[in-house]
């Protein structure tokens, strides 16, 4: 009987697993990125209650913070997703491969009996995690605030009509849940960055430049449809589920242009992780 347990038992994938989001999660980096991203909804809260600002000024939902503290929630998705949340996910995303070769842990993993799909996968699974860990930690600390301050209501919603508290956070939890999909494809950007480079630092300064650069591209009114194809183009996109009548086709849509990003920058993380040469 072989004393090597082969990658393919559940056991030794369950513990590959917990040993790789506790290494993203115990990292006192991805810790402070956090905490960070806890402070913009506290702030906007804090501003809002001692001077509200007048109609039209701000980011989305602003104005309508005052009267109700889940509009606070996604006010703070607003502002954060422009460059707060790329920039946490871009950082672990491009750390991902790139840190363990810097700092020769990558090539002791692949000793392990565990193929090099496999344990990139189990990367990117990571970096969704905290992807999805940081989409709460805004969101949580928008409610939290949001609740101190101005209390929660009966939520109006863009049509103008009002839906009960229940379906007021029902469709908070929708807004988190289609932000942490929309934000999927950064992901798999950041993790093929991070397979073609053994310097973290230039992996992650790429992968935030990059979305940066979309970013710029998506607001040049010039370019057209073709902005409908960007990664960014509908982030904000999470509107729609505060309509009465949410159109499912439209978020469908606009989710799968993400389908799209993952198929395209995870195949070619893939391959470039399953031939390349782990020197370190």
């Amino acid at each position: 009987m072989s004393l090597v347990e082969p990658a393919t038992q559940p056991g030794h994938l369950g513990r590959l697993i917990r040993s790789e989001l506790a290494l993203v999660f115990r990292r006192r980096r991805n810790q402070a990125l956090l905490a960070v991203l806890a402070g913009p909804p506290a702030l906007i809260g804090i501003a809002v209650k001692v001077s509200a600002p007048p109609p039209g000024a701000g980011p989305d939902f602003l104005g309508q913070v005052t009267g109700n503290g889940l509009f606070l929630v996604y006010t703070a998705l607003s502002v954060c997703l422009p460059l707060f949340l790329p920039l946490a996910i871009g950082v672990v995303a491009g750390d991902s491969i790139a840190g363990e070769a810097n700092i020769g842990t990558l090539r002791y993993l692949l000793t392990v009996p565990v193929g090099r799909g496999r344990l990139l996968a189990v990367k990117a699974l990571a970096v969704l995690a905290y992807s999805a860990a940081a989409l709460a930690m805004v969101a949580v600390s928008g409610l939290i605030t949001g609740a101190i301050l101005f209390g929660i209501h009966p939520l109006t919603l863009l049509s103008g009509d009002t839906v009960s508290v229940g379906s007021g956070v029902l469709r908070t939890l929708g807004v988190i849940a289609y932000v942490t999909f929309a934000l999927t494809g950064l992901v798999a950007l950041g993790l093929f960055i991070s397979t073609l480079t053994e310097g973290p630092i230039a992996a992650m300064a790429a992968t935030v430049a990059v979305t940066i650069i979309v970013e710029v591209l998506d607001a040049v009114p010039q370019l057209g449809a073709s902005r409908q194809w960007l990664f960014t183009h509908n982030w904000l996109g999470f509107g729609e589920l505060l309509r009465l009548q949410i159109n499912f086709g439209t978020l469908l849509t606009w989710s799968a242009l993400q389908l799209g990003y993952i198929a395209i920058f995870g195949s070619l993380a893939w391959a470039r992780f399953t031939t390349k040469d782990i020197t370190s």
